[in-house]
């Protein structure tokens, strides 16, 4: 494994210290030697959503990801590329990204969404 790129909901419930997190992730989050990756189409997606009033997370997440210690993953003409070729198993542009940076970039991706499966894409398991 290359290393870890995280779902949004992964990186808010890291953020947030949720016990919905699920213990095998928090263990492999905080491992020293694996790299864990946020894309920059991840924060794209969570200050749309603060600006709606969907959730509460800080403005500037740029400078909080980058104290715990996660790569920043910027979004490329190929990785636009890749989520505009992607069969339409998910309609989430987000989440289509993530599977075309995951796969472009050789990363694994980590989230609790079932319709990640339908591509061809490493998933962290999460029990």
């Amino acid at each position: 494994m290359k290393g870890l790129l995280l779902d949004t909901h992964i990186l808010l419930w890291w953020l947030q210290d949720s016990e919905r997190l699920p213990q095998s992730a928090r263990q492999s989050l905080s491992t020293h030697g694996v790299a864990c990756f946020v894309s920059a189409a991840t924060l794209w997606e969570i200050g749309i959503k603060r600006a709606l009033g969907k959730l509460e997370a800080p403005a500037a997440l740029a400078p909080v990801v980058a104290e715990e210690g996660f790569h920043g993953l910027p979004v490329t003409l190929a990785h636009a590329e890749r989520a505009a070729q992607l069969p339409p198993h998910h309609r989430d542009p987000f989440d289509r990204m993530l599977v075309a940076q995951a796969q472009i970039e050789g990363l694994t991706v980590m989230t609790v969404d079932k319709r990640f499966r339908d591509y061809d894409v490493p998933l962290f398991p999460l029990h």
